[in-house]
């Protein structure tokens, strides 16, 4: 049996049908799908949404936003649903090259249907396209190839009958998966094909919890018993694996404590027993003082990136070895680790279980506990500082931390914020605390904000974002209005690049080019710009202030919670009045040469720095 259908109908026919099952909770794995219509898919994918209304379809003001939304709401589901994002070809298309990228690096599942020229050729150049004296077989789409975890091109209609499946086993897969780009040329959408029935059925895609070799298994236990100081690195794997619980019962046994990267804040709650906080160059004195001792680093769902590893600083004991646990095989053999290729609640389980009678010395959990103690305090100084205004960046993270419930989100991607945030926001929930850090985007802030809400409505949503951001891609708080997503956005104006204007101070530049000025005297060096959010985010539909003081930005706060609307609570910061590193460093090469005596300052400081990066063998 047939169903004679355009390439698009047939398309989404086949998304609709598509379920994942874990743990006996059986999902569709497909919400929806973002779009934003032109020549190239109107007819196509267009029409195929038209007339079919259960496959919801959702308008949005910017094709890179959809993509961030999207793979914000695959984040919150564990990466067990998702969202479709279509766009025309040309512009539209490479618009979503940076939200594929995101999604790639970050390992979040979306699914990319792009526009793309004519099959057939015969009327080309089409258009927006771009031609090559060197092949007809190429696109812009073709941009996509590097940032994708799997590509492909439509030129018949009866391909999508060995391409769909491919994308769903790359989508579903907890190792390999990222953002999926299937190119459609707009000749190829509406053209029919007799597809077979069977097509169309409902297909459930398990997500396997695969467990380790047993041998590796019993090694990882015979390491870490033998380890006088283990450290626990736990990744976004921990949240993905929804591991959570495990990891708190594992450390609480075994008294091991465990450090938290950027994607894997909220492992644990902050006030349990070992958690020491973030890990790495944004991270707290404890975690990274034990780091740099331990002889035993347990990585958990960490890819290790530099910011975790502070830029192979880290780790000095010259006898440390690791053990990585990670359902990726290329992550659990970095730092030359014994490799535990496992779902990280079956290998925190079962080494649970090999572990039994095992607990680290009462001197190391003494340290464990004096670093805590001794970090609360820190925290609590720098959320109740008391400075200006303008404010200090610490203390608005203070409030929005008191003002938001133990299950509301706190969403943000890029600037100081994000470090600032690893350090001194306290997670009460596995997904309290949500950071697109991998490719750290500006602008992904609001459209990730939107995708949460979207994953999980019950929430509050807090979305901290500075004005750099907030001016890149402010326009999904239309989208938010429209849908009837609320959320709540607070804006730092800071005027400017308040992180890459401190880390250009740092390097010696003085922070050129990272200031909101007018132009004076041939550079950049006039008055400030004075940029009026509040009315353009009022304009976007929102409900919107702008407050001075914390306890203004207290008393804005608690409203907008009441508020059923999208909020936007905007105040000024200090950004001399910044939050300190811990014990850590960042490898941002220094020129070698300058005129300038900061940059040569600068370098000499370089230099020695650098010396103390490794390589684990």
């Amino acid at each position: 049996m047939t169903r004679r259908l355009t390439t698009a109908q047939a398309v989404i026919a086949f998304l609709k049908q598509q379920y994942t099952e874990r743990d006996g909770v059986e999902r569709q794995f497909f919400a929806g799908c973002f779009g934003i219509f032109g020549h190239g898919n109107v007819a196509g994918i267009g029409q195929a949404l038209e007339q079919s209304p259960d496959f919801r379809y959702y308008l949005c003001r910017n094709e890179q936003a959809m993509v961030h939304t999207a793979a914000a709401f695959a984040k919150m589901s564990n990466r067990l649903q998702t969202l479709v994002c279509t766009t025309s070809i040309g512009p539209g298309a490479t618009n979503m090259i940076t939200g594929a990228a995101a999604a790639t690096i970050n390992r979040i599942p979306v699914l990319l249907l792009p526009g793309d020229i004519f099959a057939r050729r015969n009327v080309a150049p089409v258009l927006q396209q771009l031609e090559s004296p060197a092949s007809q077989d190429i696109s812009v789409n073709d941009c996509f190839k590097p940032v994708s975890r799997y590509w492909d091109r439509i030129n018949r209609p009866e391909q999508i009958l060995t391409a769909l499946p491919e994308v769903m086993r790359v989508l579903t897969s907890p190792a390999d998966t990222g953002a999926a780009t299937l190119a459609l040329p707009q000749d190829v959408q509406p053209e029919a094909f007799d597809y077979p029935a069977e097509l169309f059925e409902k297909r459930v895609w398990t997500i396997q919890r695969s467990r380790g070799d047993a041998e590796m298994l019993r090694r990882a236990a015979e390491w870490i018993r033998a380890a006088r100081r283990p450290l626990i690195i736990a990744g976004g794997g921990v949240i993905y694996s929804e591991a959570t619980d495990a990891l708190s019962r594992f450390a609480a046994q075994t008294g091991i404590p465990v450090a938290e990267t950027q994607a894997g804040k909220g492992a644990l709650c902050f006030d349990h027993g070992q958690a020491l906080g973030a890990m790495g160059v944004t991270g707290t004195p404890g975690a990274n003082i034990l780091a740099r001792e331990a002889d035993l680093v347990i990585g958990v769902g960490t890819r290790y990136s530099d910011f975790t590893t502070a830029s192979k600083t880290a780790f000095q004991n010259p006898d440390v070895r690791f053990v990585n646990i990670n359902v990726g095989e290329f992550d659990a053999y970095k730092h030359s680790a014994l490799p535990l290729v496992a779902d990280a609640r079956m290998a925190l389980v079962e080494l649970a279980q090999a572990l039994q009678g095992y607990r680290v010395g009462a001197e190391y959990r003494a340290r464990v506990d004096r670093f805590r103690a001794e970090w609360e305090q820190e925290v609590d100084r720098i959320h109740n500082l008391r400075h200006g205004p303008p404010i200090s960046q610490g203390e608005v993270i203070g409030v929005v931390n008191r003002v938001s419930a133990p299950r509301d989100v706190v969403v943000c991607a890029a600037g100081s914020l994000p470090g600032d945030l690893h350090k001194l926001w306290r997670a009460r929930d596995p997904k309290g605390y949500h950071l697109e850090y991998g490719y750290s985007t500006m602008g992904y802030e609001i459209s990730g904000g939107l995708g949460i809400k979207m994953a999980d409505p019950e929430r509050e949503v807090w979305v901290m974002v500075g004005d750099g951001s907030y001016l890149m891609m402010a326009q999904e708080i239309v989208t938010s209005v429209q849908e009837g997503y609320k959320l709540n956005i607070v804006v730092l104006d800071n005027h400017g690049f308040s992180s890459i204007g401190g880390l250009s101070r740092a390097c010696g530049s003085g922070g050129f080019g990272t200031e909101y000025r007018y132009r004076s005297n041939g550079g950049l060096a006039g008055d400030q710009i004075q940029v009026d959010y509040a009315a353009n985010a009022a304009s976007l539909g929102a409900r919107a202030v702008r407050v001075q003081t914390r306890e203004q930005l207290s008393e804005a706060l608690t409203a907008a919670r009441e508020h059923d609307r999208t909020s936007v609570v905007v105040i000024e910061t200090d950004i001399n009045a910044r939050v300190p590193g811990y014990e850590s460093w960042w490898d941002v090469p220094v020129a070698e040469v300058s005129e300038s005596e900061s940059v040569r300052a600068a370098r000499e400081s370089y230099v020695p720095a650098r010396r103390k990066e490794r390589y684990y063998f």
